[in-house]
């Protein structure tokens, strides 16, 4: 695995970018965010500004070291995680309104969730390279797995399901001693000689189960791009830094992306159909890249120019 790795960039590139990640989240967190508080819109909107163009200026540096096809494979599978991920921002909202989290808390959860994430995905992704390169026919069960939630998603109404009930959740609670009125400060409260968990661990458990549902379907689309696990880890890694600022901009305006869901659900369909005819006919990443720009768009200009009525809401 580490040959994997170190076949796709050297050494100090993967600790650079990783010096780079933890250096600008200690600087997210314990300097412009040290203070639990509610992000404005304006705040919100500045710092998924500074991701966005930190994310433009990695894809540069990419185009420079690797190529132009490779620069493109990079944009393309940033953009391509970047939509996916904005799903994940519905069942955060459904979340946080679940266990009652106040916004100010809201983005010290996200922050760990985001670490989190990092290690999770790296695991998935690695993974899922690992079988690609080992078992080529496993191209095919990841492509027909894209097609199947594609079509799942648009021929079927999303449920709002309470993540507190979930599984794992009502495991946790008999499992560790629960403090429900620990707030979101720490992960632990200490009581009468005892440590109980709080509600902020309950919901970065969940946040990471979640993590973990949408990364089952987002990974597999980007490796059928790429399959360079720098490009894919480093693309993801990004996307997700900024998710956290984008939630805090859109947040109070979900509602008014109905159709953004059908979208995601054309752009994992056409992901994996990509992947299946991917040995008879090629599809540049070109092409890739234009398809979900389009599709996305489209998808923004219909639920913005038709609004949801009470009964799709």
């Amino acid at each position: 695995m580490i040959k994997i790795l170190l076949d796709a960039a050297p050494w100090w590139a993967w600790l650079g970018f990783h010096v780079f990640v933890f250096a600008m989240l200690a600087l997210d967190l314990e300097v412009f965010n040290r203070k639990a508080h509610a992000p404005s819109v304006k705040e919100a909107a500045a710092w998924s500004s500074v991701w966005i163009a930190l994310a433009l200026l990695f894809n540069l540096v990419i185009f420079k070291s690797g190529g132009g096809q490779k620069g493109l494979e990079w944009l393309t599978s940033y953009l391509l995680e970047k939509s996916l991920s904005v799903d994940n921002l519905f069942v955060f909202v459904l979340l946080f309104a679940s266990f009652r989290v106040e916004l100010r808390h809201q983005h010290r959860v996200l922050f760990w969730g985001v670490l989190g994430a990092l290690v999770m995905r790296a695991g998935m992704i690695l993974a899922g390279t690992a079988l690609l390169n080992r078992f080529e026919w496993m191209i095919y069960v990841f492509g027909g797995f894209l097609v199947f939630t594609g079509i799942k998603m648009l021929v079927t109404e999303d449920e709002e399901r309470d993540p507190s009930q979930h599984p794992a959740v009502r495991f946790f609670k008999r499992l560790i001693p629960f403090d429900e009125h620990g707030g979101f400060e720490h992960f632990f409260t200490f009581r009468d000689g005892r440590r109980f968990a709080t509600p902020m661990l309950l919901v970065l458990l969940s946040v990471e189960i979640t993590d973990v549902v949408f990364a089952v379907d987002s990974i597999p689309a980007v490796l059928a791009v790429t399959r360079d696990p720098f490009v894919v880890y480093t693309s993801n890694v990004f996307a997700i830094l900024g998710l956290r600022s984008l939630y805090f901009l859109l947040a109070k305006m979900m509602d008014r992306f109905h159709r953004l869901s059908t979208g995601l659900a054309v752009i994992l369909a056409f992901v994996g159909v990509k992947m299946c005819i991917g040995e008879w006919m090629h599809i540049p990443t070109v092409v890739s890249l234009l398809v979900i720009l389009t599709v996305l768009i489209l998808s923004v200009v219909v639920s913005l120019a038709w609004p949801a009525t009470a009964k799709e809401e």
